[in-house]
């Protein structure tokens, strides 16, 4: 299985990014991507829920000469980046010259082709810092790993939380659970995390435009979601952004996972007391489940501080649970209770329960996170700290991640040298969005 998944999980990959760009294509028949550029209005009607008010929203008008159209942009644009409340503006090009390119028309056309390289930007970048960091492991830092790793058991067994090896022993009891524990391990991660992209992308995005044919419905009646394009880029740069904090904080503090701890050759009572704890290498030993991402060379093998596997699916599980649902779908279930009031059944008490929608997402998103929980403990890849570390910096990438919004100052400059426009939302004048980037009032689309 470990060859075949060799082959398989990356063409998931490709897979899930190919299928992600084509069903959050600009798919309205007959019909471009209306993009914000003043100067056009059209009205859209009361049905779109913004109690009986109309709402003058700019849509572009295309022209059919891109030479045209750019001479129709300025040739700057400004930019706000700070950070710890400074702030200063900058001056960046204006991209929206090359609007008629053929990229700038290709990314139009399939928008999610920017979350695909801002995705592979994003993993590549990291992976490549991975790299960097296990080509100049020395003996002193496999030490320090083995050093650091003792320290995390010590103080899981102050803190009476030292369950790893019992929860190891009771899933290796059942060699077939054994085996799909591992396969989740290795396979699940990255293409989970990106088939979570593609979906939030979809429901945030894609089904709130305000043009998006579906069927029996007339334009401006689609409403979709109520979580908006700001809630998608929020996630999409706290995972970013738990990065950054994960590569910063293994290259300065290496911690040996577990399964290192058995196979740790150096002498002495550190090294002994490492062998004594007996954990089991589960994924890369006899019949394991290793990937292309767990088996390559250049994998730095004392990245176990902070779990990363854990924060994603924190932040996976946590945004499903509390995702926004379609107003237009009740978010409550009245069940009256029997044998009360028989005579009166509508005013028998009632339990109010969660619609199957909304139990649903809570399943979705507390299964998520504690199964890769049970994974990386299972498989000796991650300690509980680990797993504790890894919340703590979903939780610091969450409330911080508004920093990487610096970083669109260099993208301007960085489309401007290979002449691309990419394609940005727009909402109506009354948008009003709560700080995790759902809409409180006003409209929106991709």
């Amino acid at each position: 299985m470990g060859g075949i998944g060799a082959v398989a999980e990356p063409l998931v990959v490709v897979a899930l990014l190919v299928g992600g760009t084509w069903i959050n294509r600009d798919f309205a028949p007959g019909r471009r991507r209306s993009w914000r550029r003043p100067g056009d209005g059209r009205r859209i009607s009361a049905e779109l829920g913004l109690g009986g008010e109309d709402v003058d929203v700019d849509l572009e008008v295309r022209s059919a000469s891109p030479s045209l159209l750019g001479e129709q942009e300025p040739r700057w644009r400004t930019r706000t980046i700070g950070v710890l409340g400074w702030e200063r503006e900058v001056v960046t090009p204006n991209t929206g010259r090359f609007r008629g390119y053929f990229l700038s028309r290709l990314l139009e056309r399939f928008p999610f082709l920017v979350e695909c390289w801002y995705w592979a930007l994003i993993y590549w970048v990291y992976q490549l810092g991975r790299a960097a960091t296990a080509v100049w492991i020395v003996e002193g830092t496999v030490h320090a790993a083995r050093y650091h790793a003792l320290k995390v058991i010590a103080a899981e067994e102050k803190l009476r939380i030292f369950w790893e090896l019992d929860i190891q022993h009771f899933f290796m009891k059942n060699q077939f659970v054994m085996t799909w524990i591992n396969r989740t391990y290795s396979f699940i991660h990255i293409p989970g995390s990106i088939a979570f992209l593609v979906w939030l992308s979809y429901y945030t995005n894609t089904r709130n435009r305000l043009d998006e044919s579906q069927s029996g419905k007339n334009f401006g009646e689609t409403k979709g979601s109520p979580a908006g394009p700001r809630l998608y880029e929020s996630r999409r740069r706290t995972m970013a952004f738990c990065n950054l904090l994960a590569f910063i904080i293994f290259t300065v503090w290496p911690c040996m996972p577990p399964r290192l701890l058995t196979a740790d050759t150096s002498m002495g009572e550190s090294g002994q007391l490492a062998r004594s704890y007996g954990f089991v290498d589960t994924v890369h030993g006899p019949g394991g489940e290793g990937s292309i991402w767990t088996d390559n060379r250049f994998t730095n093998k004392f990245a176990a501080m902070p779990s990363l596997h854990f924060g994603y699916s924190l932040l996976i599980g946590l945004t499903i649970a509390t995702i926004p649902l379609n107003p237009a779908h009740p978010s409550t279930t009245h069940i009256p209770l029997p044998f009360f009031n028989q005579s009166h059944p509508k005013l028998a008490p009632k339990i109010t329960m969660p619609s199957w929608r909304r139990m649903t997402c809570l399943l979705v998103g507390i299964l998520y996170p504690a199964i890769i929980l049970v994974a990386i403990i299972a498989t000796a890849n991650h300690f509980i700290l680990d797993a504790v570390a890894g919340s703590i910096v979903c939780a610091v990438a969450w409330l911080g991640n508004d920093v990487l919004l610096n970083l669109l100052a260099l993208e301007d400059w960085f489309l401007w040298l290979v002449r691309i426009h990419k394609p940005e939302a727009y909402v109506v004048d009354n948008e009003e969005y709560n700080n995790d980037g759902t809409m409180t009032k006003g409209l929106f689309r991709d």
